[in-house]
């Protein structure tokens, strides 16, 4: 078994790079889960049925992953990152397995929820790991890295998804997690060292904050899934919903304020580098997700190309973001953390790729599509490693867990939040395009309620079958029929392409209020070594 160590700094090369590569090794993992599912999910659906299910697949994982990150953060601060990074590469095992050996959509629903909280466990643990390895001046070049391995594994899990699917099955993108999975948990068990410095103050678990917090995050997160899709934004369930997870916030806040072991300690946000770095990875996981979620459907039912190559289009945005991550973090550690200035490129590169992604239409070359998505990806993947350090850099080492949970959870809930607006903009933007756009011929000759039906289902768009049966429903109508089902077609299109560009504007829109943030975040140097104790550093000091 590794030993315990008072002290990160005593550690030789050799276990430097063990432990960096395990944890590496583990975050590829867990992020390679969340793309790589997503191919598979076609041949799912088809073998298992539960159509209505198809979104649960990935809500419960993100829902799970979530609600893990804080608490997670906290029980590592507490009890030690070797213990809990285990308990979290294990859950995520057993999440895989069981998802792999799934004989319906519910179950698969269950144990993909399971996985996602071994995930949230893995990716919190990886980025305060790198916190114990290295000091603050020295750790931008390393979340570099980490933020690419990220982007990595978003260019190889859709097409890895493919590959296990048609040569296997899709029970497999499952299984492939077992073997490295075991390997890499082999490794953190006989090799990984222990920081007994980082909990040899063990305090008492905030059993009912995390209970709290469970019940305060996971019914909003359920409503921005619902609202606009199974149920209006202002229906009862809606807003009942909404209502109950504010009472939850309210009282998840007030737990901790008296208790001394808080989940998430409120007195990390008396540090205005600490509220200004979480606003601005609220505002710019808007423009990320915009970008991520929308350029594959821009390409499909914009462009007319299969589902195949429009998710590959995503590649030369992902690669940017592998490079903008690496090349921002080797600079903010060669350069005493200027984590201001480079978050003001990062920012408008990241705001000016989706101007341009929001000016794209039918007739944009492809070659001219991916120097956009190239601009859009670096623009993110620069401002990735820097608002992480940023917190870390200003808060004592006893509760970096924390800090470094709280960043990512804060991502997660504005993706979720971001990702509801989207979808309610896009859906609004179609539907009143399509209706306002029809020719006066084909307004008269098409059944209205078939009209209301393709401006809240562009299926004729993406999806072959549907396409069929819109042109043998047009048919009917004789010799224009041809002429009325393409007319159609191209008002759809155009429709579609309006909805997209209004996503990747407020996905601009965004970006731009973190970059006028950004302003207004002090840089305070990146310090030569961890802080132990203390309290969260004042505005004008370091931690002591």
């Amino acid at each position: 078994m590794a030993e315990k160590i008072e002290d990160s700094r005593l550690l030789s090369k050799r276990q430097l790079r063990v432990t960096l590569g395990g944890v590496l090794l583990a975050m590829f993992l867990a992020s390679l889960d969340q793309t790589v599912v997503g191919t598979a999910m076609p041949r799912i659906i088809s073998d298992l049925g539960g159509f209505s299910h198809y979104t649960w697949v990935t809500t419960s994982y993100l829902i799970a992953s979530t609600v893990a990150m804080p608490i997670s953060g906290k029980l590592i601060d507490s009890y030690g990152r070797k213990p809990v990074y285990v308990t979290g590469l294990v859950i995520f095992l057993i999440g895989s397995l069981l998802s792999g050996l799934s004989n319906s959509m519910m179950a698969i629903v269950v144990w993909r929820g399971v996985q996602g909280i071994g995930a949230g466990v893995i990716m919190t643990s990886s980025f305060t790991i790198v916190a114990d390895l290295f000091p603050p001046s020295e750790r931008g070049k390393y979340q570099g890295i980490m933020s690419g391995t990220f982007g990595l594994s978003s260019v190889i899990g859709p097409g890895l998804g493919g590959f296990l699917t048609d040569s296997l099955s899709w029970h497999w993108v499952f299984f492939i997690n077992i073997p490295l999975g075991i390997l890499i948990l082999v490794l953190f068990v006989f090799l990984f060292p222990d920081f007994s410095r980082a909990y040899s103050k063990r305090g008492k678990t905030d059993y009912w904050g995390a209970v709290v917090l469970v019940l305060a995050v996971v019914p909003a997160m359920l409503a921005l899934s619902w609202g606009g899709v199974s149920y209006p934004w202002l229906s009862t369930p809606i807003i009942s919903t909404f209502a109950f997870s504010a009472a939850m916030t309210v009282w998840f806040i007030a737990i901790e304020r008296r208790t001394e072991d808080a989940i998430i300690p409120l007195s990390l946000f008396r540090h205005p580098v600490v509220v200004v770095s979480e606003l601005i990875v609220f505002f710019t996981s808007f423009g990320m997700f915009a970008s991520i979620v929308f350029i594959p459907l821009f390409f499909q039912g914009v462009q007319g190309l299969s589902a195949t190559a429009s998710g590959s289009f995503l590649t030369p945005m992902l690669l940017g973001m592998v490079g903008g991550s690496i090349v921002s973090g080797q600079l903010l550690s060669r350069t005493s953390g200027h984590y201001r200035i480079q978050g003001v490129v990062g920012l408008l590169t990241m705001a000016a790729g989706l101007w341009l992604l929001s000016s794209m239409n039918a007739a944009t070359s492809q070659a001219r599509a991916v120097v956009y998505m190239v601009i859009t990806g670096t623009g993110i993947g620069a401002t990735m490693p820097l608002y992480v350090i940023a917190i870390q850099n200003v808060v004592p080492h006893k509760i970096v867990g924390a800090a470094t949970a709280s960043t990512s959870f804060i991502r997660s809930v504005g993706a979720s939040i971001g990702l509801a607006i989207f979808g309610s903009v896009l859906t609004n933007r179609f539907a009143g395009g399509f209706i306002a756009g029809l020719p006066p011929n084909v307004r008269a000759v098409v059944p209205e309620g078939q009209l209301e039906f393709l401006s809240r289902n562009p299926q004729a768009l993406v999806n072959a079958e549907a396409q069929d049966q819109l042109r043998d429903m047009f048919g009917s109508l004789g010799s224009r029929g041809p002429a009325v089902f393409e007319q159609t077609m191209q008002v759809m299109r155009r429709s579609l392409d309006s909805a997209i560009s209004g996503v990747f504007l407020i996905g601009m829109l965004a970006v731009l209020v973190a970059f006028v943030l950004n302003l207004f975040l002090k840089e305070i140097p990146l310090r030569k070594e961890n802080v132990e104790g203390g309290s969260v550093a004042g505005p004008g000091k370091q931690s002591e």
